[in-house]
């Protein structure tokens, strides 16, 4: 007697040759108003991702980081929290936080570039360091910061290779360790206060 495939092998089927969205396709499905007002998803190389929901703690690091950059940074620069970035014709995140350059804000399109981004992480850990990494390496933003909520270190991320989409040089920055950005020399704070 035969079985039929099992659920993992008929998924694993289907997703060998998915059809895969343009930022321009997601858009018109935002308007059309296929997904809820409160969904929250993003488009990743082509496909739909659900993002995870906010604990406390992710909303206190991402405010946390808004108030330093937007002090830090000035008005030279846009500090985007969770707002879409354009990367390319299949991807358009919406990183917990952006930082583009104030001349690419425009009310008519989203960025295409930023100088650095920032995910804070937790049931997200793996996406945020395969998928969004090699994502963002891959389109050239200079500087990558994960905030690991679970392990409580911020792991750091600069030097871009476009080519095989990742990042040269990594460091893990451990609680009792401040913080310098590699693109913004003059932004820097100790770990621990995003941990409270």
């Amino acid at each position: 007697m035969s079985t039929g495939p099992t659920s993992a092998e008929t998924t694993a089927l289907l997703l060998e040759s998915p059809r895969l969205l343009s930022v321009a396709e997601y858009h018109r499905m935002i308007e059309a108003g296929i997904f809820g007002e409160d969904e929250r998803v993003e488009l990743l190389e082509g496909v739909v991702v659900a993002m995870t929901p906010q604990s406390p703690a992710h909303a206190y690091c991402i405010r946390f980081l808004t108030r330093l950059l937007v002090r830090t940074l000035g008005n030279a620069y846009a500090v985007s929290p969770q707002l879409p970035l354009t990367l390319s014709e299949r991807s358009e995140p919406e990183p917990d936080l952006a930082v583009v350059r104030a001349d690419l804000d425009s009310r008519d399109r989203h960025p295409a570039a930023a100088i650095l981004v920032v995910e804070v992480a937790l049931d997200s850990l793996r996406k945020d360091r395969r998928v969004k990494g090699a994502l963002y390496a891959r389109f050239g933003v200079p500087e990558y910061w994960i905030v690991n909520l679970e392990a409580r270190v911020v792991e750091a991320f600069s030097d871009p290779d476009a080519v095989n989409g990742a990042y040269r040089r990594t460091r893990t920055v451990t609680t009792a360790e401040t913080l310098t950005s590699e693109a913004f020399p003059g932004l820097s704070f100790p770990v621990a206060d995003l941990f409270g």
